[in-house]
């Protein structure tokens, strides 16, 4: 029951971490089960597969666990010499031998690549460096730099234990889901919206929010309509750190910025100098500030909305240049997508006549803060996987920006019982 149960929701509850995830409707009544499915049954293996999660990815995360247990065993753990400057192709580095055994060990230059040189860091090196570092969320410029070998010194028992850590989270998940879903995946920075059969339809890079600071909850909720060219309602704390010293210095702050002052209710004040007296209301609550909308509003063009608790949503962004950063947490918690005509297309398809030309013209010419309600809801996950095995079987790892597996492994460490 105990084995059952660690499979079909996992050993220890999302809430224990304040994530806002529930996997009470997907338990069992395990003494029920054991009766009725495990001692009716003689293919025991196909009922115990029939618990865990259905979905391809959490399968194909499966076989890169077991890959990487054989291949841990058979590892030496040598760790790479940390030259004192990056190392370029051409150059001659002690590590060779080691970073050769290592890269085809993970799979990265084929078994059958020809031994080059001892010393020399060849092409044929720097392409699967170049592999390896597109696995590893790191710029893949084929240089042996310091954070590229940091990542290389990393155990592969490690990564084991962060593909065991993104096992125990996808059983987190729902069975099935109300709709095709989007899901953001935090430490990949990338945002999927699935199909009918759980393939990927849509990928997009995203900005998430920055670790130690305004970090990005994990959560589920259902979206439910867009904005098209909203307006920004300026947060009380960007307002308290940022905005009113801005005033502060200079008083025509609010006109130079698009934003405008409002009453508590949405009313007009002003959107030109700031008296004293607007100053006091401002630092007392009694006013707010939000940006008018338009293409330098701080959320860009459009805003897709899963009501929650956190004040989290997807938005466009002007800021598009950090989108080709290759570690992309920025942002004060809301997520900022790559492509939101697209992306707002696909969450609309269900509304007659939404297509991404129409979805364009609205956001660039159409009038400012129009609501459109989702003819059919569309179920956001926001998780927190350091381990992914994509359709090709090649295994992706990332960093723990937000320290989730840490205290997911020291939570496990302890043992049975688990919270």
């Amino acid at each position: 029951m105990r084995y059952i149960s660690d499979l079909r929701i996992g050993r220890i509850n999302p809430q224990h971490f304040k994530f806002g995830l529930s996997v009470e409707h997907k338990k069992y009544d395990l003494a029920q089960f054991l009766r009725d499915r495990l001692l009716a049954d003689s293919e025991l293996a196909g009922v115990v597969a029939s618990v865990e999660p259905p979905f391809a990815g959490y399968r194909r995360t499966e076989g890169a666990l077991i890959r990487y247990m054989e291949i841990s065993r058979a590892d030496d753990g040598e760790q790479l010499p940390a030259p004192a400057k990056p190392i370029d192709l051409g150059q001659t580095y002690a590590g060779v031998p080691r970073l050769t055994r290592l890269l085809k060990l993970v799979g990265d230059l084929p078994n059958g690549t020809p031994p080059g040189d001892l010393q020399m860091y060849d092409a044929t090196l720097a392409e699967a460096v170049k592999r390896f570092q597109r696995r590893h969320g790191l710029d893949d410029d084929g240089r042996l730099g310091s954070a590229t070998l940091k990542e290389m010194n990393v155990s592969l028992s490690d990564r084991v234990r962060q593909l065991q850590l993104t096992l125990e989270r996808w059983r987190w998940l729902p069975t099935e889901f109300s709709g095709p879903p989007i899901i953001v995946n935090i430490p990949d920075f990338r945002l999927r919206a699935l199909d009918e059969n759980n393939k990927i339809a849509l990928e997009m890079r995203v900005v998430v929010g920055k670790a130690m600071q305004t970090e990005t909850p994990v959560f589920a909720r259902d979206m439910t309509f867009v904005v098209l060219r909203p307006y920004w309602n300026v947060p009380p704390g960007i307002m308290r750190r940022t905005v009113l010293p801005a005033i502060k210095r200079d008083r025509s702050y609010i006109a130079k910025n698009n934003f405008e002052i409002t009453a508590l209710d949405g009313s007009g004040v002003t959107s030109g100098q700031v008296s004293d007296d607007v100053l006091a209301q401002l630092q007392s609550g009694k006013l707010a500030i939000r940006q008018k909308p338009g293409p330098t509003n701080a959320l860009g063009l459009v805003k897709l909305m899963f009501p929650n608790e956190y004040s989290v949503y997807l938005h466009s962004t002007p800021s598009t240049e950090l989108f080709s950063r290759s570690r992309r947490d920025f942002s004060a918690g809301c997520i900022r997508v790559e492509k939101p005509a697209e992306l707002t297309a696909w969450v609309l398809r269900n509304n007659p006549d939404w297509t991404v030309d129409r979805v364009r013209e609205g956001m660039d010419h159409g009038p400012d803060n129009v609501t459109l309600t989702l003819a059919r809801r569309v179920p956001v996950f926001i998780v927190y996987g350091t381990a992914i095995s994509y359709e090709n079987n090649e295994v992706h790892f990332y960093h723990d920006i937000y320290g989730h597996d840490a205290k997911l492994a020291q939570a496990l460490a302890k043992g049975y019982p688990f919270p």
